[in-house]
């Protein structure tokens, strides 16, 4: 497919998917979202995904003109979540090796909860998130309603998801939304630091521990520490495990194959 309104480039083990409607604040279109699938669909030997947005932000959500609708008309919401949105976030969160959200300015509506659905979110300071749904008589689809309690607890969640308050990068990081807050000047070598790193990381034990982590909410810790019992028995026949323990002892720098 030729991309319009994506960037996406592979630079060994680091994909990079780039929104890129700038002149939009990178919303998604229906063409946006074709494209976003099929990049996410060619990752196969990437060890790590940067997603990130043109220009001065990270992606306002859904382009309202994209599906404009006249005065009085309805419009079958459920479709276009179903359809595009749903299947996004499951394909993020599903992904087998980590993702990082590449903050770089407002993420607002389905944006932020795109944000929110990688593992890992880096921001610039001059960033905001904004769950703007309600100020149109919306709920926070893309997984806000599901993961916003989660990290922050109830009343946070339900003051930013009522009020559609911008809330400063800074303040997310206070609040446990996301991971870090860096000044805008060195958000790229912040990001670039820590995509290289996962680049070069036990592949497969990450994958486990994203996945572990994100399904430990419907365990019971008896439950979880036999799930824990099956991770490790299994990782620890992995060839990377092997190299890490060689490695160490060795006293030389570990070469990890992600397998």
């Amino acid at each position: 497919m030729a991309y319009e309104t994506i960037d996406f480039k592979r630079e060994g083990g680091v994909a990079r998917l780039t929104l890129n409607r700038p002149e939009r604040l990178n919303s998604f279109t229906v063409r946006m979202h074709e494209e976003v699938a099929d990049a996410l669909a060619a990752l196969e030997g990437a060890r790590v995904l940067v997603i990130t947005g043109a220009g001065r932000g990270f992606c306002a959500g859904q382009d309202l003109n994209d599906r404009a609708v006249a005065p009085g008309e309805a419009v079958d919401l459920g479709h276009s979540v179903e359809s595009y949105y749903n299947p996004l976030i499951r394909r993020i969160t599903s992904l087998p090796f980590p993702v990082i959200a590449r903050v770089n300015g407002v993420a607002a509506g389905a944006g932020a909860n795109i944000a929110l659905a990688c593992d890992i979110v880096i921001a610039a300071k001059s960033a905001k998130f904004i769950q703007s749904f309600a100020a149109i008589g919306l709920i926070p689809d893309s997984g806000g309603t599901w993961v916003l309690p989660r990290l922050v607890g109830q009343a946070r969640a339900l003051g930013l998801a009522l009020t559609a308050d911008p809330l400063p990068a800074e303040q997310a990081v206070d609040w446990g939304l996301i991971w870090k807050a860096v000044e805008d000047e060195a958000l790229d070598a912040e990001v670039d630091a820590l995509a290289e790193r996962f680049a070069a990381a036990p592949t497969k034990g990450l994958a486990r521990i994203k996945r572990m982590i994100r399904e430990s909410w419907g365990h019971s810790l008896d439950e979880e520490l036999d799930l824990q019992r099956d991770a490790m028995r299994e990782l620890g026949f992995s060839e990377d495990y092997r190299e890490g323990v060689a490695a160490f002892m060795e006293k030389r720098k570990p070469e990890f194959r992600g397998r």
